[in-house]
């Protein structure tokens, strides 16, 4: 397991199940960004499911939920899983730490809570062996592109779509 770090009064660990609520606030807010960034891809509703999502990763083996605190309450989180894809004809094995969800609650933007989660996983993935940390954004949350590229992430790979 990771160790909890604190700065500038933001506590960053892993999650306590009691928590989960809170992280689904959050990611609430996260999807509604998504739905109407990309209402031709996303659902406009935070369904059950979606919901659901958290407590099936939570004491996951290959999947840890982080989250940020700040003066006593949750105000961002992380949804981290170990990927594993095998050798096959045209790529090497590679295990990695994919970042499939980040967000920060809305009214707490641009407090140093998304730089801290992601030097929180940062550190974990180091630790823990890995040697990369992934994650994609789409291509309309400028606001998001350039944080993680701010973090240091870089593209290695684009998607591309030609709508008929």
């Amino acid at each position: 397991m990771g160790k909890t770090i604190q700065t500038d009064k933001i506590k960053i660990r892993f999650a306590k199940k009691s928590e989960l609520p809170e992280v689904n606030r959050i990611r609430k807010q996260v999807h509604k960004l998504h739905a109407e960034g990309r209402p031709d891809v996303f659902r406009r509703k935070f369904g059950r499911k979606l919901a659901e999502h958290v407590y099936e990763l939570f004491g996951g083996e290959m999947s840890k939920i982080v989250v940020a605190k700040k003066d006593g309450k949750i105000v961002g989180f992380a949804l981290i899983e170990v990927i594993h894809k095998p050798r096959s004809p045209y790529n090497k094995s590679r295990i990695y730490l994919k970042v499939t969800e980040l967000g920060v609650d809305k009214k707490r933007k641009r407090q140093g809570i998304g730089r801290a989660l992601i030097d929180f996983i940062k550190n974990y993935a180091s630790a823990n062996g890995f040697d990369t940390v992934e994650l994609d954004v789409w291509e309309f949350n400028r606001v998001a592109l350039r944080f993680y590229e701010s973090m240091g992430f870089s593209t290695y790979r684009r998607f591309l779509e030609l709508k008929l």
